[in-house]
């Protein structure tokens, strides 16, 4: 709107208006990451089908709702990696972790049904308990997390998504590297990946401030 009615003063003579829009302020971003503590409860609670889940978003940062389509097609049991396509329809390919890779172990690799779907077949199967979920329906799986997070009493609320803005925080602080976190999280754009990091930034310091009198040293590639 203000770029519009800019342009109509600037080339067609129209009243200034574009400062009489208002300016909105964006929004902070959630900035909610699971502690170490509240990980391994969540995933000593959690049923196996839910426990990969919570690892696939926890582990390798990835989407809620494509974790839930993750099949033996996109798993590669040789190199131990999973290659599939993300929301943005960009291709990542991200190593398997041990704990992952031993629920994946669990399901058959001959079908194109999802991992997880597999592992919830298996566990209403040899659990046969009243109240279980009857269809594994997105909406009905992040209904049992929200119980299972409430049966933990965990002081505040925690959704999946926290666990992949967790994945990134930490591969940030442990390599100090951006593009790192960036694709982890398979961002084309780095903004993208800034908006979760964005409540991690720290405050400059003196010794900081003073590395930029220092001649600057070329690093040296790093090797894979």
């Amino acid at each position: 709107m203000r770029q519009i009615l800019r342009w109509l003063w600037e080339f067609h003579g129209a009243p200034k208006l574009d400062g009489q829009v208002r300016r909105y302020t964006t929004p902070r971003p959630r900035n909610i990451t699971v502690t170490d503590d509240e990980r391994e409860r969540l995933l000593a609670a959690a049923a196996p089908h839910m426990r990969l889940w919570i690892l696939l978003c926890a582990d390798l940062a990835i989407r809620s709702g494509t974790a839930l389509r993750i099949s033996p097609e996109h798993y590669d049991a040789h190199r131990r990696t999973l290659t599939f396509t993300t929301k943005c329809d960009e291709h990542l390919s991200l190593p398997t972790t041990d704990a992952i890779d031993e629920l994946l172990a669990q399901c058959s690799m001959d079908t194109n049904t999802s991992f997880i779907r597999q592992l919830w077949q298996q566990y209403n199967t040899n659990n046969r308990f009243s109240g279980r979920i009857t269809t594994m329906h997105p909406t009905s799986l992040r209904l049992v997390f929200r119980k299972l997070t409430a049966s933990l009493n965990l002081n505040r609320r925690i959704v999946l998504h926290d666990l992949r803005r967790t994945a990134a925080v930490a591969i940030y602080r442990h390599t100090g590297d951006i593009r790192d976190a960036q694709a982890l999280l398979g961002h084309k754009c780095l903004q993208s990946t800034l908006w979760y990091l964005d409540h991690d930034l720290k405050p400059i310091t003196r010794a900081t401030l003073e590395t930029i009198k220092r001649p600057f040293i070329v690093p040296k590639e790093r090797t894979a």
